[in-house]
């Protein structure tokens, strides 16, 4: 295409059939930005809608159902099946309710589906998305830290092909060579060091789960917005690369980048480390998720390096924030350890956003349950039930933990 032909050329992804998992979080609501500003700017049929699913949100995903015309809606929330019934009275979209309605909301037919849940919970949609072989648009990384080795098996045999939405793992996607493999000595990830990266210990035991969510640079949902802060979430993206990417973890850095701004450095044998930049705006990663190979016009927010003024780094201090070196220890020790992780993270951020253990017991609880007699686990687990049981099993223990720091 020469550079002076119409903007508004055609281009074969957007008329792929697109389903939203957790349409109404900041990921789902950041995935239909993207996709209403493509009908505007390509034409009112691009990205057609298959199916949105949200959890409880009824009044926001009706809304989007009427404005985008979904095949389906569900509601996660079986109790709230009714209401989004008589919300899409008369819509000619068909409504389901229930967990089990989302996972054959992620195995119909469409042509991507964008992973946007939140939390272990995305396990049962992702792997049956992955199982029927289509384009997944992945913005949840504990499904993958959970069941490693299942999500892998999945898509190898189904041959679906996984576009990582998180920003660094989408410049990661977008900066390594695979066909150079071999040359590849390093993946760095960036992190921004979230709203404590200049407190100290003292001050962060009294932080609020206000101040927790109030991140300095992204719009995200409360949960991430936690891990942003005890920088568990680039523990769980360190392990989520090493998966996606079969990079070993010596390979796999992590760098406090404050400014947000280079979201992955690669630096390879030669010399040259190669570097992604972008405003720090999910939507721009969502886009190129969505149109995959191609590259399509979103409505992010661009990038002016003379208004940013400068960028810096710094290595993360693991004492301060325990949680990244936790996570970086069950990369090594293998096996179930990252299933265990994560289970013991998402129970302890719930009770910390719940006002029932500080900011800092959330590291001690997850280094508490590792301790229960799992840390050395090294046996991968083979299937769905396993992984379950063993996920059930570490956030009982978890919450065992939150209440002896409660009492």
């Amino acid at each position: 295409m020469n550079a002076g032909a119409d903007q508004h050329f055609p281009l074969k992804t957007l008329h792929r059939r697109l389903t939203v998992l957790g349409s109404t979080g900041s990921i789902g609501l950041s995935t239909l930005d993207v996709v209403a500003h493509a009908r505007a700017h390509y034409g009112g049929d691009a990205f057609p809608i298959e199916a949105l699913t949200a959890q409880s949100n009824v009044e926001a995903l009706a809304e989007q159902a009427r404005r985008f015309r979904p095949r389906l809606a569900v509601v996660g929330d079986k109790r709230r099946y009714a209401d989004l019934k008589h919300a899409l009275s008369g819509q000619d979209i068909e409504v389901t309710a229930g967990r089990d309605s989302v996972t054959e909301a992620a195995g119909r037919d469409s042509d991507a589906v964008m992973v946007a849940i939140v939390g272990a919970a995305a396990l049962e949609p992702a792997l049956a998305a992955a199982h029927r072989g289509t384009i997944i648009a992945l913005a949840n990384k504990e499904c993958v830290v959970a069941a490693g080795d299942l999500f892998r098996t999945a898509l190898a045999a189904s041959h679906s092909t996984v576009i990582p939405v998180d920003s660094e793992h989408n410049a990661a996607f977008q900066l390594l060579d695979f066909a150079q493999a071999h040359a590849i000595e390093r993946v760095t990830l960036t992190a921004s060091g979230g709203p404590f990266r200049e407190w100290p210990r003292e001050r962060m035991a009294g932080a609020t789960p206000e101040q927790a969510v109030a991140h300095p640079n992204w719009s995200m949902g409360a949960k991430i917005s936690v891990d942003s802060a005890t920088l568990m979430n680039k523990g769980l993206e360190v392990i989520e690369a090493h998966v996606l990417f079969a990079l070993e973890p010596a390979r796999l850095e992590v760098i406090v980048h404050p400014q947000s701004v280079v979201h992955c450095l690669v630096s390879y044998s030669d010399g040259s480390t190669l570097a992604h930049l972008s405003a720090p705006d999910m939507r721009t990663p969502i886009a190129h998720a969505l149109a995959w190979p191609s590259r399509i016009s979103s409505p992010s927010l661009r990038l002016d390096l003379a208004r940013t003024g400068q960028l810096t780094f710094e290595p993360p201090d693991l004492e301060r924030f325990p949680c990244l070196a936790l996570a970086r220890h069950c990369l090594h020790v293998g096996g179930s350890a990252p299933t265990i992780l994560n289970a013991a993270n998402e129970i302890a951020v719930a009770a910390f956003l719940g006002g029932k253990i500080g900011f800092l017991d959330i590291a001690a609880v997850i280094e508490d349950t590792l301790a229960s007699g799992y840390d050395g686990a090294r046996t991968g687990l083979a299937d769905l039930a396993g992984v379950r049981a063993l996920d059930a099993q570490a956030r009982d223990i978890a919450g065992q933990f939150c209440r002896r720091r409660a009492a």
